[in-house]
């Protein structure tokens, strides 16, 4: 069987490429749970269909508003988040101006931040 990814997974930078592809830093970075929850998390994004997928799992995968408008995130451990933003740009929107979920299929990771 051949597994397909279908949501492409980018980072904004090649520091945060680094520290996401390798475990020792994450544990180092975020503990040994946040780091297991960081790389769940983009397990789960990298194998959706689109985000749309990311509603129906944990995590709590929502829009941002205010200085965040635009960004995405979902939980990783209480009270940090991992942000990310749609790669195409302009991101795919609804007539309504909203952006469509199920046309996302390629997002870039930002950070993991506490941003409360």
């Amino acid at each position: 069987m051949v597994t397909v990814w279908l949501v492409e997974i980018s980072f904004a930078t090649s520091r945060l490429r680094a520290l996401f592809t390798s475990n020792q830093r994450l544990v180092k970075t975020y503990g040994a749970v946040g780091a297991r929850r960081i790389q769940v998390r983009l397990s789960q994004l990298e194998a959706a269909n689109s985000l749309t997928d990311m509603k129906s799992l944990p995590g709590r995968c929502h829009e941002l508003t205010g200085d965040h408008g635009g960004q995405l995130a979902v939980d990783v451990e209480h009270p940090y988040r991992l942000i990310f933003v749609p790669t195409k740009d302009p991101p795919p929107s609804k007539t309504d101006g909203g952006l469509d979920w199920r046309r996302v299929d390629a997002i870039t990771v930002i950070g993991v931040e506490d941003y409360h």
